[in-house]
């Protein structure tokens, strides 16, 4: 049997799980939406960013709002990748872009639990890896899986650069690296992942390494890299083009400042339930994050890739409410709840699991219909 299909033959319970978390939270977010009298698939394909992906799926770049309070949002804040493969569906598909970008997502976010159950069986083992895959399915905001959203596919690319480079295969998880860092401005996690896991390589060989680690550490952060260069010359400033288009969306690393403040002010009075559970959903991950590296003691490239993406999460400003979304790639965050689901009796993992999934499904519903702000 190839090695492949062998390692999908491993991960079918966890895939199975997860496509059945998935589906149900769809079909409960579709009964809701029914029942207000919107469309399941105008929620899951035309909602926020997803109009922006298909927007320039179709037209290419160009598209500026300006809004009254001065914010200027310009569509060159979204990485290119995932609307390219949009516009290539729909060359080929006689499908819309909305329909294109769902299809790409769940096929992205079927790779990714693969992705994540191997990543997880080599370092905790098989249980854990399928308890994993179900709680990331599970996530208060994992029906952003289900959307026309970049999450999915960047954290597909990410999963598997990490299994491959836990594997010792250097020029995939350069090039997985650099698709990443083409998904999503947060991709440049797994390419701080894969440098780092080289720096270590060359100083455990003083520097006498093969040819091909090289080749994945250039590789790694061509694809960011070049996003971020082409949209600061498109804006007359190499440099800091990109992060002056990130300042127009209010959107900067003010190292927690911002988050912080808009936290003070949040708990100064009533507040909407989307930023309370944000706060929450937050704080958990730094929390678990700190026991990831105290408990689970991961590799340096697991380790590098989660810090990097909770730090940007955290020390972010910006939209409070989106900060959950930003923490879907950080799967490794799941492995000390995984880890302690699995040695647990069998009925407190099932309550553990009947509670997650309680809330993941009722909170979709809430999100797209009821809530003032994106997700």
């Amino acid at each position: 049997m190839p090695r492949w299909r062998a390692s999908l033959h491993r991960a079918a319970p966890a895939l199975g799980l997860f496509a059945a978390a998935r589906l149900t939270g769809i079909l409960v977010l579709a009964l809701w939406a029914w029942h207000v009298g919107r469309s399941p698939r105008a929620l899951l394909a035309k909602s926020w960013d997803s109009l922006w992906y298909t927007g320039i799926a179709a037209n290419g770049y160009g598209r500026t709002l300006f809004w009254p309070d001065g914010v200027v949002q310009s569509d060159l804040a979204f990485f290119p990748l995932y609307p390219g493969l949009v516009r290539a569906v729909t060359a080929v598909l006689p499908v819309t872009g909305g329909t294109a970008g769902l299809l790409l997502s769940w096929l992205a976010a079927g790779a990714a639990a693969w992705g994540i159950y191997l990543v997880t069986e080599r370092l905790c083992g098989r249980p854990t890896a399928v308890v994993t895959v179900l709680l990331w399915g599970l996530l208060p905001h994992s029906i952003v899986l289900s959307m026309a959203y970049t999450e999915p596919l960047m954290t597909a690319f990410a999963a598997w650069a990490l299994y491959a480079l836990l594997t010792g295969r250097w020029l995939w998880a350069g090039t997985l690296a650099t698709l990443a860092g083409l998904s999503r401005p947060n991709g440049v996690a797994i390419a701080a992942a894969v440098l780092a896991a080289a720096a270590l390589e060359l100083w455990r060989a003083r520097g006498r390494v093969a040819p091909s680690v090289w080749a994945g550490a250039a590789l790694a952060p061509v694809g960011w890299l070049s996003y971020l260069l082409w949209v600061g010359a498109r804006r007359g400033d190499l440099l800091g083009g990109y992060f002056a288009v990130q300042d127009g969306w209010t959107s900067r690393f003010d190292f927690g400042r911002g988050a912080l403040l808009f936290v003070r002010d949040m708990l100064k009075g009533p507040t909407q339930f989307g930023f309370a559970m944000a706060l929450v959903i937050t704080a958990a991950g730094v929390l678990l994050f700190a026991l990831l590296v105290i408990v689970e003691r991961p590799p340096l490239p697991v380790l590098v890739y989660t810090a990097v993406l909770v730090l940007i999460t955290a020390g972010g400003s910006g939209f409070f409410e989106s900060k959950p979304r930003f923490l879907l790639p950080a799967f490794p965050l799941l492995l000390p709840l995984a880890g302690a689901m699995t040695r647990a009796r069998p009925g407190a993992a099932i309550v553990v699991i009947a509670g997650l999934a309680g809330l993941s499904f009722g909170y979709a519903p809430y999100a797209l219909t009821l809530a003032r702000m994106a997700l």
